[in-house]
């Protein structure tokens, strides 16, 4: 018999449906809030969590947040129950990695469907991470690709938190780790002689960054400051030269890596040597729109200074050919955001 966790603060609601739920045969678990939900995981090991998003002393978000840290809770299905339908809150809790979110009022098959297919699906990959760690070893010997090499930074990386606008590291600091990017968007930068700050890049979820050197000591060329709250995991270089030593396709993988790097620069360059101000301004929203949104059409938050030095052009030049693109109707202006409205006008222009 299957066992469902119900974290529920209506006393009501939370009777009807453990009722609901034990008629279908499932031996059903109660929590008043958050916090309970959360001792009673850890003692019962249920095989699925439903959760209320708005309850006293820790909220939905929080259980979603303190489970999914934890390698022993982080792969129970779990499902957001809630009155809030704002498409901002549904994106929220799928965000932190909820795998469903059923709105109140709700019918018997809508949740039972729900905790079978989400039950059904955690069962297949569990077989497919057993098969996998049964046909393979956690020796160095076994990475191969670059995901390969990004899992070990998951599995024996330090984790690390961040909050919007707080430096990861500075330039001529030792460059003793590089990072990978869990959560979030990290901008590089460094000040030209004249004190003026120069965008160098930026990076996103599942970006490596950090390395001057994967083998040397050698100083930070950059300042890495977070855009916004941001999760990393960092791996020394002494443990990586050994992964890089012992793994040579991982090294092959992170030389092309490196060449793709060296093109990306080279082409940014070029573009901002010979591109018109237009072509740069429309290139360099788009890639901060890449680099910041999972949909290029989300709102950026990104300061005119950036932009311009990204893009290679004065503040004032960008700052004008901005304002035109409004008046074209490509792009919306409030305050420091920047909404794309014609994707397909701005991708012309670059």
């Amino acid at each position: 018999m299957k066992k469902v966790l119900l974290i529920e603060d209506d006393i009501v609601l939370r009777e009807n449906t453990a009722e609901l739920l034990e008629l279908s045969e499932y031996k059903v678990l109660t929590a008043a809030n958050g916090q309970i939900g959360l001792e009673m995981t850890k003692k019962h090991r249920p095989d699925i969590i439903i959760c209320d998003i708005m309850m006293p002393i820790l909220d939905g978000y929080g259980v979603l947040k303190s489970l999914s840290q934890h390698q022993d809770t982080k792969f129970i299905p779990f499902i957001f129950l809630s009155a809030k339908t704002e498409r901002q809150d549904v994106r929220k809790g799928m965000d932190l990695g909820a795998d469903d979110y059923i709105t109140k009022p709700f019918s018997e098959d809508e949740i039972i469907s729900a905790i079978e297919s989400r039950i059904a699906k955690a069962a297949i990959l569990k077989d497919e991470r057993e098969s996998f760690q049964n046909n393979s070893t956690t020796s160095e010997d076994e990475l191969r690709t670059l995901d390969d090499l990004k899992n070990f930074f998951d599995d024996d990386g330090t984790i690390l938190n961040y909050k919007k606008n707080d430096i990861i590291y500075k330039e001529g600091h030792n460059s003793n780790f590089i990072y990978l990017i869990i959560k979030g968007v990290v901008k590089c930068y460094k000040f030209d002689e004249k004190g003026k700050e120069l965008t160098t890049d930026l990076h996103k979820e599942d970006d490596l960054f950090g390395y001057t050197s994967f083998t040397k000591n050698i100083p930070y060329k950059e300042t890495a400051m977070a855009m916004k709250d941001l999760e990393l995991v960092g791996v020394s270089k002494t443990d990586l030269k050994k992964i890089l030593i012992n793994n040579h396709k991982v090294a092959l993988e992170v030389i092309q890596l490196l060449t793709y790097d060296i093109t990306g620069v080279k082409d940014q360059l070029l573009q901002m040597a010979y591109s018109s101000v237009q072509k740069k301004t429309a290139s360099t929203i788009l890639r901060f729109a890449e680099k910041i949104n999972a949909k290029p059409q989300d709102p950026i938050k990104i300061s005119r200074n950036d932009l311009a030095s990204v893009a290679g052009i004065a503040t004032e030049t960008l700052i004008r050919t901005i304002s035109d693109f409004k008046k074209q109707g490509i792009i919306e202006l409030e305050g420091r955001n920047i909404k794309i409205l014609d994707l397909q006008k701005l991708q012309d222009i670059y």
